[in-house]
């Protein structure tokens, strides 16, 4: 397994292992064939491994080997670089003789600021002629893992229900989510738990959407959404929403404003019959009476100008 080393011995003990490596090529055990030959490659040195590998808290610095074969009939010059974390090469070009394997050692620094989990990276060889190879690497930061995460900006719109998902932890997490609603006369949204198609990493936001577009048309309803993640993260959050159509403050509206016309015009039709009664014994109360029906009618003709446009 790798190991932590203070950084100076480090480099001294590279560039040695690089002399050596260049001085002391390893033969390759019989002839190239086919296509192979001419064609050189790099792999992470020793059998079996697949990729490189290394783990250690941060601030360490981890050291492992590549190796730079070459099969072909003429040498090779070959540049190392890596991508995604911090590594030093012992020697970054190399030239490594025909049907010869070069191992070079290397050296990967975990971040200072890290947190525990997995980082990635790339080591590339690259030769004068524009040709790449390349190798994985995996850097574990060592310490508590730690799975935690929030549901936070829970709101339901009109045919969708968004959120943030955000990561607390020490560990990527890929979430489950669970959908439930409740209106004034049920249930009406039972979405039971699913794995969701993101990777979110430690101290990640991510902002998601859940479709609804057979929402109630008319009803108020309580939404609970439950997050959870392998190692005890869980969280919920819930909201609230009121469905009403456009249609029917409109038509609550014209009709509370014919209510008000009918009761105010039979109020006065009560008036102007009430007056009309004393006339038979004289003209004088009659007229009177007939002033006072008159200025009656003109209130549900206020009342009907004011009320229409309201919505």
């Amino acid at each position: 397994m790798p190991s932590a080393t203070r950084a100076p011995r480090r480099r001294r003990r590279l560039h040695r292992a690089a002399v050596s490596a260049a001085l002391c090529p390893v033969a390759l055990l019989g002839p190239a064939h086919g296509a192979a030959a001419g064609t050189w490659s790099v792999a992470p040195a020793g059998a079996g491994r697949p990729f490189l590998y290394a783990e250690g808290p941060p601030g360490a610095v981890l050291q492992d080997t590549v190796s730079v074969t070459n099969p072909g009939r003429t040498p090779v010059v070959v540049r190392l670089t890596g991508t995604g974390v911090r590594t030093a090469f012992a020697d970054g070009r190399i030239r490594v003789p025909a049907r010869t394997r070069a191992d070079v050692p290397f050296a990967v620094t975990v971040p200072a600021g890290a947190e525990p989990g997995d980082l990635s990276g790339t080591v590339v060889a690259r030769d004068a002629g524009g040709r790449t190879a390349t190798v994985r690497l995996r850097l574990r930061v060592a310490g508590p893992a730690l799975a935690a995460l929030t549901v936070e900006h829970l709101s339901v719109g009109a045919d969708r229900i968004t959120y943030e998902l955000v990561n607390r932890g020490t560990t990527v997490l890929v979430p489950r989510l669970a959908v439930r609603a409740d209106g004034v006369l049920g249930r009406v949204l039972d979405r039971p738990p699913r794995d969701l198609p993101v990777r979110l990493r430690p101290s990640t936001r991510l902002k998601l959407t859940e479709p609804w577009p057979d929402r109630p048309a008319v009803d108020s309803v309580d939404v609970r959404l439950t997050v959870t993640a392998p190692g005890g993260a869980h969280d919920t959050a819930t909201a609230s929403a009121r469905f009403v159509p456009w249609t029917v403050p409109a038509g609550a509206a014209a009709a509370l404003a014919a209510g008000v016309v009918l009761v105010v015009r039979r109020r006065g039709s009560r008036t102007a019959a009430d007056g009309r009664a004393p006339g038979r014994g004289g003209g004088g109360p009659a007229s009177g009476g007939a002033r006072g029906s008159g200025a009656d009618e003109e209130v549900p003709e206020g009342v009907e100008s004011t009320g229409g446009p309201v919505r």
